[in-house]
């Protein structure tokens, strides 16, 4: 059964993700990344506000210790490399990034409307529900 993420990047990073078709997460969220399996689909928020596209995932997650992603604004500085890692495959990115207020009144993994980027501090990965991920992919196919 397809599960639904929220990937939290940095634009440095989602341009890394389209370019390298992998992403990256630090070691602690281990047990998380664990859970990501062949065939989920992966929505990616790209800080500030924005969301980028999706992608889907066609490897299993496995650990690299190559530095290929920005550290710009992590704690942890040049030692940290984002070393678990699955490999992607595009599944649709818009010419223009997507505004994420726009999607905050529908998403159901946003109990708190108000302060929403609460939801968003601290994770890399967030788990969704189809419907959220449906309203998205929605709203990205409408967007071009």
């Amino acid at each position: 059964m397809t599960k639904y993420w929220l990937c939290v990047a940095n634009e440095v990073n989602w341009e890394k993700v389209q370019k390298l078709n992998t992403w990256g997460i630090r070691a602690r969220f281990r047990k998380l990344i664990e859970q990501v399996k062949l065939g989920d689909e992966l929505v990616f928020y790209v800080k500030p506000k924005r969301i980028g596209g999706i992608f889907k995932v066609v490897s299993n997650s496995y650990e690299d210790h190559k530095k290929i992603f920005s550290t710009k604004g992590f704690r942890g500085g040049d030692r940290e490399t984002f070393p678990l890692r699955i490999r992607l495959e595009k599944v649709t990115i818009p010419e223009d990034f997507l505004p994420f207020e726009q999607l905050i009144s529908k998403l159901n993994f946003i109990a708190n409307k108000e302060k929403w980027g609460g939801y968003l501090v601290g994770r890399a990965l967030i788990p969704i529900s189809e419907d959220d991920y449906d309203t998205i992919r929605d709203a990205i196919h409408q967007i071009g």
